[in-house]
């Protein structure tokens, strides 16, 4: 696909994504979706009115009625598409800089749309094969209150609440300026804990830190962390789809250690996991020690969505999927990364013993992750064939699903280009940090220079 990647469609806001784009974009979809109805939401960013007017507008344009749900956070949003079983239109940009925004498409059954459906919407805006309507026939926008309240309530009714409010559990909480700044304080405080927060007030400009919820931005939590006592620490990004920890003693908490902690509290012999080819060995581990399958996807929601989808529809059970960067699934609740709904999760075990301690079993691997950015399709392109050379010429284990990912037993290195910016990203994980070092800064003067060279 040209115009949606892994997590819709992304870009520096009035300069790549512009008004006029994200109007041909709504376009598309009300003409594809055929509905009488579709729902717009959108986080904090400051372009986010002004895109969502866009389109509102363009929705209309084509005859469609529209839902204007305000600032909510993505799963928020998604959760209103299946209760009233419309389509919807996300603008976020989720863990972008906020110059950046984007447009998320999801269907009636608030699950974001598969490649197929989204390759449709594709053909449509290419073509301009748009719907026309008379003036007397275009949609009519109608704003809708209590849009957050409700997923709150939702939040509330699926999990143990009991649990988490007997042990009195002091959060710390980082919502990043995002639109989880809206419902997560109000969600925790309501599952018994005391909730103190840094970054809390909603401001598209992200002046506390930028959106990305990785450790670099996140300092000012560890250290709320550690002045409060806290239990523990949580991270969202932009529109609040993931969330992120810090242990009780200040210490940032890898995703992959999170996810591998969830997994192995949630998966039983004969399950079904899933997650991307930057899969880290924690995962493997746990679905390994438990006796349960694990399905690796192209990175991307829409990827790892796909697949559960598929396998659920072959009668496979997957109780827990996502990747490590603080976007779990929880098929049984929804389909839809959640940031509040894992916290939550999370804190279920928190009320049975420290959070160092959950994760201490996946403390043993050292991860590294660099960017090179690019200026042109020659500089990409000649970059991936040196990763490409760079694997014909060592003894690991090559997997091209998504990039190109060199295992070599003891440690692995992959270098994919982004899906949502113009860079490639380099992941590197080891037992040892000398280890991962090398194998990053290996992969990375390979780019480099050929990027010199392009």
């Amino acid at each position: 696909m040209n115009v949606f990647g892994s997590s819709g469609t992304r870009g520096v806001a009035n300069e790549e994504l512009t008004p006029e784009f994200v109007l041909r974009v709504a376009k598309a979809a009300g003409t594809a979706w055929g509905d009488e109805r579709v729902a717009i939401a959108r986080d904090t960013r400051l372009t986010g009115r002004m895109l969502a007017d866009a389109a509102a507008s363009g929705l209309a344009s084509v005859g469609t009625d529209v839902d204007r749900l305000g600032v909510v956070p993505t799963p928020g949003a998604q959760a209103y598409a299946e209760r009233e079983g419309i389509a919807t239109i996300v603008i976020t940009a989720s863990h972008n800089p906020p110059q950046y925004n984007g447009v998320k498409l999801v269907g009636t059954d608030g699950v974001e749309l598969a490649i197929t459906d989204l390759e449709e919407i594709e053909e449509t805006l290419l073509t301009e094969a748009f719907e026309t309507t008379p003036w007397n026939a275009t949609g009519r926008v109608r704003e809708i209150d209590g849009v957050r309240r409700a997923y709150i309530d939702d939040l509330l009714e699926h999990v143990d609440r009991e649990t988490i409010a007997d042990a009195e559990l002091t959060v710390a909480l980082d919502p990043g300026h995002g639109a989880g700044s809206l419902t997560s304080p109000e969600f925790l405080r309501k599952l018994g804990c005391r909730v103190v927060t840094v970054n809390g007030q909603p401001d598209g400009h992200f002046p506390g830190r930028d959106p990305e919820p990785v450790p670099d931005n996140l300092a000012d939590l560890g250290r709320l962390v550690r002045a409060t006592d806290a239990d523990l620490g949580i991270a969202h990004d932009g529109d609040a789809d993931r969330a992120i920890f810090f242990d009780e003693a200040g210490t940032y908490i890898h995703g992959d250690a999170t996810l591998a902690a969830l997994a192995a509290a949630e998966l039983e012999a004969g399950d079904t996991t899933v997650s991307a080819v930057n899969v880290s060995q924690r995962l493997v581990d746990v679905a390994h020690d438990v006796g349960a399958d694990l399905e690796l996807t192209p990175i991307g929601s829409t990827n790892i969505i796909t697949r559960i989808e598929e396998l659920e529809a072959n009668g496979r059970r997957v109780p827990v999927a996502g990747e490590g960067n603080g976007g779990i699934f929880f098929p049984g609740y929804r389909l839809s990364r959640d940031g509040a709904y894992t916290a939550a999760r999370f804190l279920e075990l928190v009320a049975e013993r420290p959070a160092s301690e959950i994760v201490e079993p996946y403390d043993d691997y050292a991860n590294v992750r660099r960017n090179v950015h690019y200026e042109s399709t020659a500089e990409r392109d000649a970059m991936l064939d040196a990763a490409a050379n760079q694997a014909h010429e060592s003894d690991a284990e090559l997997n091209t699903r998504d990039g190109y990912r060199l295992d070599h037993g003891d440690a692995w290195v992959l270098a994919r280009p982004s899906g949502t910016e113009p860079l490639v990203r380099i992941y590197a994980e080891a037992r040892e940090q000398s280890r991962a070092d090398a194998l990053a800064e290996d992969m990375y003067d390979a780019l480099t220079d050929a990027k010199a060279d392009a």
